[in-house]
């Protein structure tokens, strides 16, 4: 059956106790209670900013009371309910509001954009449709761990049409993830209207595309919701698979109150308000008799009081005061590591790309809770093979393919590490990263900063030129990171170093970015030791000691100059490899320009907008004072990687870099 504002709501008690019915009455009213003081707080100018949810409140209500208490939640703007539902004080939901102390992001985010491990919520982000893919990665945990739970995640009619979705909801499909994916269809994607979001006629129907079921029920029906999604979790439970739950309902507020309803034809306002989920359940409990007017004024009251109470406690808090010391902080996951490089020991010779591959196998030995995900990592190992072997000792349940679902993926990773798991997210090139990118800079970066969630996710980044792979497959990326603060980064340029740094990163519980170079993969060799060891990051290594110049450069850029000072023997040079670039060895750099007076800063990245136009700030700030020469750089051209290798050549910096240094050292 199609169903409309036209389709009468038909409640069904089937076996259900008058308590059950009761509590599900008293967890419906609760959100429009409080909505309806919101409304009014807003009008008095004491909050400023309200999404509403009045009018689909027996959608939230109704997941999260056919749940189990340990079940996660990834709910949206408008489901009050399933805060309320689990029981999260009052309090602390309203100085959430207000961006008090006492809610649940420290007043670093707004209203439902927070998470809670001790009600197994996990807030959504702006963007609509990145928690799809974190509740694949909480799901993904469960099965892995083989316990028995479901996990749901709402999206909006709008936000389904968000490649995300797509993305997510195909990555569960293939993996038999225990997923609901609730779609609350209310018609308007703020002001869109659904003929100009999608033309399908029920977004159950779309599951047929994914080979998965599709459910629609009637959204504004507490008890079908309810009945439903607790008939699905508990076939989920035994069985698991992902199900698109689409719940049909209606807005009857704005998409926020700034924005008013002029859009919305009046008369879907008549039609929806006859079905009102929470007056015409409360009509029908009473024809049930199972509450009376008496019954439903008592329940009004103490819900009042505890709205009243909670207000209360929030507006008498004061809000927080600016501390940049707690701010930066809080950044990250607290973490410290030593580096453990063995001075003896066995040693053997190994290229970079057998470097990194060894860092993997023994950091999955280690870490039994890592989990590898990317494209063709398993049977085939990867297209470097730096995977190759993997599943034969680990399995691939932990080896993982994944489709071509960048920030499905990367999002799953961040919902693998909210349920207690290590991730490795392979971008099959570091081009690739951009179709991931709000997963990373909006979810990884910021997660632990807005609500105190790390994500313990190492992505690791091919990238880099020299190998006349053309545009799309040789850029050098690292400062579409290096501004997002939330992120480390490390970028090794010999064996040694990638294989002590990639342990770490897998040690770190924060977002590692991690980039290795392609033309150095099989290129160069290094006696490496064989045993498990961390190197720290934010340490610089100096590899070459001299008093004229100061050379800092990272990757590809080391060896570079390292072939240029064997070339030009007369220059005595400091040679800094950065190893990595967040957070950046300052101290290593001033104590180093500071003694020869001259710097240049060389990286394989474009010139414009590289990570050297920052260092080379940092140094004039800094050491001007004892500067001999201006500050230099050197980088690629501004323009996109060539595939020809006599214009790659050109295009790279290492010959003008060359030319510089001697110009410099004259200088």
């Amino acid at each position: 059956m199609l169903i409309t504002a036209e389709t009468p709501i038909k409640f069904d008690r089937k076996k259900q106790k008058d308590a059950s019915l009761l509590e599900l009455y008293k967890n419906i009213l609760k959100p429009r209670m409080i909505e309806e003081k919101m409304l009014l707080l807003l009008r008095q100018g004491r909050i400023a900013k309200w999404f509403s949810g009045i009018g689909q409140e027996a959608i939230s209500v109704g997941v999260a009371s056919a749940l189990q208490n340990d079940e996660y939640i990834l709910p949206m703007h408008r489901n009050l309910g399933v805060f309320t539902t689990r029981g999260i004080p009052l309090n602390r939901l309203f100085s959430q509001f207000q961006g008090k102390p006492g809610g649940f992001t420290q007043g670093r985010d707004r209203s439902f954009h927070f998470g809670t491990q001790e009600y197994k919520i996990v807030g959504m982000i702006s963007h609509l449709g990145p928690q799809l893919g974190v509740a694949d990665g909480i799901a993904l945990a469960n099965k892995l761990k083989k316990e028995k739970k479901v996990t749901v995640v709402f999206s909006g009619d709008g936000g389904a049409s968000e490649g995300d979705f797509h993305e997510s909801v195909n990555t569960a499909a293939v993996w038999d993830l225990p997923v609901i994916f609730v779609i609350e269809n209310n018609g308007y994607g703020l002001s869109t209207p659904s003929n100009e979001q999608f033309r399908c006629k029920s977004f159950a129907d779309k599951a047929i595309g994914y080979g998965i079921e599709g459910v629609t029920v009637d959204g504004n029906n507490v008890l079908k919701v309810y009945e439903t999604v607790k008939n699905l979790a508990e076939s989920i439970r035994e069985n698991p698979r992902p199900v698109i739950l689409e719940c049909v309902t209606f807005r009857m507020r704005g998409h926020e109150e700034a924005s008013g309803t002029k859009y919305v034809p009046k008369e879907l306002f008549e039609v929806w308000g006859k079905k009102d989920p929470v007056n015409n359940f409360e009509r029908f409990l009473i024809s049930e008799g199972v509450i009376t007017e008496e019954t439903v004024e008592e329940i009004r009251t103490g819900i009042k009081k505890e709205i009243e109470i909670g207000l209360e406690i929030a507006f008498a808090e004061k809000l927080p005061p600016p501390d940049t010391e707690k701010e930066l902080a809080e950044l990250f996951k607290s973490y410290s590591v030593t580096d453990t490089t063995p001075v003896d020991g066995a040693k053997s010779e190994k290229r970079l790309i057998d470097a990194i591959s060894d860092a993997m196998r023994l950091a999955m030995r280690k870490h039994q809770n890592l989990i590898l995900m990317g494209q063709d990592i398993a049977d085939y190992g990867g297209v470097f093979k730096i995977t190759e072997g993997f599943v034969e000792e680990f399995g691939k349940d932990r080896v993982r393919n994944t489709p071509l679902c960048e920030s499905a993926i990367l999002g799953a990773g961040f919902g693998l590490s909210i349920n207690n798991h290590k991730a490795m997210v392979e971008m099959q090139f570091a081009d690739f990263v951009s179709e991931g990118m709000t997963q990373i800079v909006n979810n990884l970066a910021k997660s632990h900063y807005r609500w105190g969630q790390n994500a313990d996710v190492v992505v690791r980044m091919p990238t880099g030129a020299g190998v006349a792979a053309g545009p799309f497959h040789s850029q050098s990326n690292e400062a579409w990171f290096f501004k997002t603060p939330g992120l480390i980064i490390a970028y090794p340029a010999f064996p040694s170093d990638a294989k002590g740094l990639l342990l770490t990163a897998f040690e770190d519980p924060n977002p590692i970015m991690f980039f290795e170079h392609k033309a150095l993969y099989r290129s160069i060799t290094e006696n490496v030791p064989d045993d498990y060891y961390t190197i720290p990051f934010g340490k610089a290594k100096l590899l070459r000691e001299g008093n004229d110049i100061t050379i800092v450069s990272y990757g590809l850029g080391v060896h570079w100059a390292l072939e240029a000072l064997n070339e030009n023997k007369n220059i005595s040079a400091d040679l800094i490899d950065l190893r990595t670039l967040a957070p950046l060895d300052t101290e290593a750099i001033y104590e180093s320009v500071k003694k020869t007076g001259k710097v240049i800063v060389l990286h394989e990245d474009t010139l414009t907008g590289g990570i050297g136009g920052e260092i080379a700030a940092l140094i004039t700030e800094n050491c001007f004072d004892y500067l001999d020469a201006p500050v230099m750089r050197e980088g690629s051209l501004d323009t996109p990687v060539p595939m020809n290798a006599d214009l790659e050549i050109n295009f790279l910096p290492k010959e003008r870099f060359t030319e510089k240094l001697r110009l410099l050292f004259k200088y």
